[in-house]
């Protein structure tokens, strides 16, 4: 049993990596804290449904789809709420009740439209007979995800670290002003990324159905709270520190299931309040607030 948590646990990992990783990047460029970023996966759920559903598509093909389709959406509200929010005194806190507002209109009209019920998605479409991993079975559909979580790490991995895009976004990571200064057009690097944190949203949603089981309209709330367990343990405004805070929640999260099943809803918490006191800018230690 334990061999199976841990084994199971890294699978999930990833896919919380996937799950957090455009919220920080979100908040690592543009110092904004996007409440919506659940409701945003909830979306790309119900988009993987309603395109398998209808015209039968593969989820795999649909995560193609989500990704350049809320790039597109996400540089055009990017422009419509942002750079107002930017010129605020206190953009950080702004953005908290903007996006909160937003999440509600979002998962409204997804009530409306969808109605409230759970959906789900078989999950013998990512594939019938499980895989074995270290003598221990596991469910296909997880290890798809999982491998797609990975890619994705990967992607935005290369993306920042390779691209001369990504060089001009980690600029407007370090200093937002000294980018400026320099000649960066840095409404046009923070639209991108805006749109690329919320495809990776997107994404995360598509395979939620496998990973989570089901999914609902009002699903936002709780995957923006796991979403922010996992960007505080690896560290607030490090993307690529969301890896380290998907796989020990991950881990942890498999953990508590197998042995405490009881008390498995509490862990997002108790690992938030457990960072926040004793490391509160994360394991890996970046701060985020100038002095």
């Amino acid at each position: 049993m334990l061999v199976y948590s841990i084994i199971a646990g890294l699978v999930f990992g990833l896919y919380f990596c996937l799950v957090g990783l455009g919220l920080n990047l979100v908040f690592g460029v543009m110092r904004i804290v996007n409440l919506a970023h659940g409701d945003f996966l909830m979306l790309g759920a119900f988009t993987a449904f309603w395109l398998y559903g209808a015209l039968h598509v593969h989820p795999l093909v649909t995560a193609v789809i989500a990704t350049v389709g809320f790039i597109l959406i996400g540089i055009p509200i990017y422009y419509l709420l942002v750079p107002q929010l930017l010129k605020a005194k206190d953009p950080e806190m702004l953005s908290i009740i903007l996006f909160f507002g937003l999440s509600q209109v979002i998962e409204a009209v997804a009530t409306i439209s969808f109605g409230p019920s759970e959906r789900a998605i078989p999950g013998r479409v990512l594939g019938t007979a499980p895989i074995h991993v270290l003598g221990q079975s596991l469910p296909a559909a997880w290890i798809v995800s999982g491998a797609v979580s990975a890619f994705a790490v990967i992607c935005l991995y290369l993306y920042l670290y390779r691209t001369r895009l990504g060089r001009l976004t980690r600029a407007v990571m370090v200093h937002r002003d000294e980018a400026l200064a320099t000649g960066i057009n840095v409404n046009q690097v923070s639209a991108i990324a805006f749109g690329v944190g919320l495809a990776l949203a997107a994404v995360a949603g598509v395979f939620a159905p496998f990973m989570l089981g089901s999914f609902s309209p009002s699903m936002g709330v709780e995957m923006n709270i796991q979403s922010f367990a996992v960007i505080v343990i690896g560290s607030l405004g490090r993307p690529m520190g969301t890896v380290l805070g998907g796989l020990i929640y991950g881990v942890s999260q498999m953990l508590m299931q197998t042995y405490f099943s009881s008390w498995a809803g509490l862990l997002p918490y108790v690992l938030l309040i457990l960072i926040l006191l004793i490391r509160p800018s994360g394991l890996l230690g970046k701060k985020v607030r100038n002095a």
